[in-house]
C-alpha cells in the first residue's frame, strides 16, 4: 500500500454487491482508482473473492479470516485459502464480525505468514491501542453506533479519530490508521485525512448509492 490516501470498500453481504454484482462493483472501483490515482480496495464476501480477483487488478481483500491454519476446521476461513483465491489482504475484527483479542493476534500472524495485508477494525482509542501493539498493517477505527448512519465519525466524534492516530504513533508508528463509520462523501474523506488518517473504510455510502460509480468519484474528488 502506497503513501496516497486509501479507500477500502467493504461489500458486506449487501444484495447490491454479491455474485456478478460484486464483479461490477469492483470494476467501478478499478475505474475510479485508475482515473483518480487513488488506491481503492474491494472487500467482497468470501465466496466472491475468487471471481472478483480474477477480473480486476486493484487489490481484493477478504472480509474476515479465522485464527486457524490448514487442518480439521470445518466452516473456518484460512489465510492461505483467501490468498489462493486471489486476495491480497483481509479485514479482521469488523464490528459485525468481532473476535477475541487472542484470535486477532493469531489471525494477524496467520495473515503475515501468508503474505496478506491486515486491517484490524476497532471501536475506540483503547481497542485501537491494543490492536496497534499486535502490529497489523492498518487499524480502522469505527464507532459501531455510526456505521451505516450517514453521520461521519470524522465529524460526529473527531476526537476518537485524532486520539487513535496519536495513540498508534506512540505504540507502533509503522501501523497506519484508517477512519470508518458514516463515510459517504468526498468531504468526509478529506476530513478524515485532515485528522491524520491514511484513508477510509466504508460500505453503504457507495454500495447502497443509486449510482455507486458516481459515489466513488465523489469520494476521491477532494483528495
Amino acid at each position: 500500500m502506497g503513501q496516497k490516501p486509501l479507500i477500502v470498500l467493504n461489500f458486506k453481504t449487501y444484495a447490491e454487491s454479491m455474485g456478478e454484482k460484486a464483479v461490477l462493483m469492483a470494476k467501478y472501483c478499478e475505474e475510479v482508482s485508475i482515473e483518480s490515482g487513488i488506491e481503492i480496495i474491494a472487500c467482497p464476501q468470501t465466496p466472491d473473492v475468487f471471481r472478483v480477483a480474477g477480473v480486476v487488478k486493484i487489490p481484493v481483500f477478504a472480509q474476515h479470516i479465522d485464527s486457524v491454519s490448514a487442518g480439521s476446521y470445518t466452516g473456518h476461513i484460512t489465510a492461505d485459502c483467501v490468498l489462493s483465491a486471489g486476495a491480497k489482504g483481509t479485514l479482521i475484527n469488523h464490528s459485525e464480525r468481532r473476535i477475541l483479542l487472542s484470535e486477532i493476534d493469531s489471525a494477524i500472524q496467520s495473515a503475515k505468514k501468508a503474505g496478506l495485508v491486515t486491517i484490524v477494525c476497532t471501536n475506540n482509542i483503547s481497542v485501537t491501542s491494543a490492536a496497534a501493539a499486535l502490529s497489523p498493517d492498518f487499524v480502522a477505527v469505527e464507532p459501531p453506533e455510526l456505521i451505516g448512519s450517514g453521520i461521519p465519525v470524522s465529524k460526529a466524534n473527531p476526537e476518537i479519530v485524532s486520539g487513535s492516530v496519536n495513540a498508534v504513533k506512540k505504540i507502533n508508528p509503522m501501523v497506519k490508521v484508517l477512519c470508518g463509520a458514516g463515510i459517504s462523501t468526498g468531504d468526509d474523506v478529506a476530513a478524515a485525512i485532515e485528522l491524520g488518517t491514511g484513508g477510509v473504510l466504508l460500505a453503504s455510502g457507495v454500495i447502497k448509492a443509486k449510482d455507486p460509480r458516481a459515489a466513488l468519484f465523489d469520494l476521491v474528488k477532494k483528495i
